[in-house]
């Protein structure tokens, strides 16, 4: 009933306008079901993990990590707090869900929308408590909550060859460093000041000094390590390509690209906590009209550069899942306050959302 009533057509799917749809007088019942109910919604995950495996899981395919924002008049719902809303625009109180997408051929799928819980609701013990928020949930970057996810969604047997994220998580070397060691491919946003040392860079011990004194234990880069603003700047505007990396409803799809390989700091620290020289990436920058847009992506040297931007650019269809979950499927409408009936209505969402897309699936492919 409950997954009938965010599947049909209706304004608001909150408890209230959803029972008056599908369940006249249940109302309680339903909202006893998606907030109280203890049933084993593992179970019900695991099912839809292996669903969207089977519609768009492959090494072919693309796992998006991004987060999408619930905005809320009240301070009394799970995680609610003053931080960057981007359904508004700007800072505002709301809930922010961390996200990951299995997407393959423009077709996106949700797996997974944990709740980001700002650490002065981890250590408020009174609001955990009425919010119901279990012992075992500590406060996680959001960095880190969706590398555990990745570990966790791999483990589970979802298969995915790339991982792309935006610039709120790409600037994270931890988080780029624990990809590449579980041996993933990766293509993830940076900021213009995103440090690089250029790819023939190596680190090398300090020559003594000419005044004697003990021999310096820490080692250095044999460069100068750059701004990627700077090292794209100095490449030239003959550097910049026009790609075409698919052709889309209003015509193909292209923009001006540029590329190099560099060395990220991502390599050992060296004395003052400087990073010195990590593996050899590609440093990706996108021409628009009136901005440059920076990305680095671990992908072979060999790698042309229409490939590496149509992997950029397949992370924007996870803006698709989100923009769909709160128009057609009300994720945003849960009135309730309690970190399980968020969850349950995240989830009961994204399984309504993965049953529309394997009928549109189905009916594309009898079309055909």
């Amino acid at each position: 009933m409950y997954l009938r009533g965010l599947l049909l057509p209706g304004e608001r799917k909150s408890i209230e306008p959803l029972a008056e749809r599908v369940a006249p007088g249940h109302e309680q019942e339903l909202r006893h079901f998606v907030s109280e109910s203890d049933w084993d919604d593992e179970a019900v995950e695991a099912v839809l993990l292996d669903k969207a495996d089977t519609l768009v899981g492959g090494v072919d395919s693309f796992l998006i990590i991004d987060d999408t924002a619930l905005p809320k008049k009240g301070t009394e719902s799970v995680g609610v707090a003053h931080q960057y809303c981007g359904a508004l625009g700007k800072q505002a109180n709301c809930q922010s869900l961390v996200s990951l997408t299995l997407a393959k051929d423009d077709v996106p799928v949700p797996l997974s929308l944990p709740l980001y819980l700002p650490e002065a609701w981890a250590k408020d013990t009174e609001r955990r408590e009425k919010a119901g928020v279990p012992e075992s949930v500590v406060f996680r970057e959001k960095w880190r909550i969706a590398l555990d996810e990745v570990k966790r969604l791999k483990k589970a047997g979802v298969r995915f060859g790339t991982v792309l994220a935006d610039a709120g998580y790409g600037v994270c070397g931890e988080l780029r460093n624990e990809l590449s060691s579980l041996d993933l491919l990766w293509a993830v946003g940076v900021l213009t000041n995103q440090r690089a040392y250029p790819a023939h860079a190596t680190v090398r011990m300090p020559r003594p000094s000419l005044r004697g004194g003990q021999p310096r234990k820490h080692p250095i880069a044999t460069h100068v390590v750059r701004k990627a603003a700077d090292i794209i700047e100095a490449l030239g505007k003959s550097a910049f390509r026009s790609v075409t990396w698919r052709n889309g409803t209003k015509g193909p799809l292209r923009a001006r690209f540029a590329a190099c390989r560099v060395r990220l700091t991502d390599g050992e620290k060296a004395a003052g906590g400087k990073g010195l020289p990590g593996p050899e990436v590609w440093l990706i920058c996108e021409q628009r009209a009136d901005e440059r847009r920076y990305y680095v992506a671990n992908h072979p040297a060999h790698a042309n550069l229409r490939d590496l931007a149509a992997v950029i650019k397949a992370r924007w269809s996870c803006e698709q899942v989100h923009q769909q979950l709160k128009e057609e499927l009300g994720l945003d409408h849960f009135e309730g306050r309690s970190w399980r009936g968020l969850h349950h209505h995240a989830l009961l969402a994204m399984v309504a959302f993965t049953f529309l897309q394997q009928e549109r699936l189905l009916e594309n492919k009898s079309a055909a």
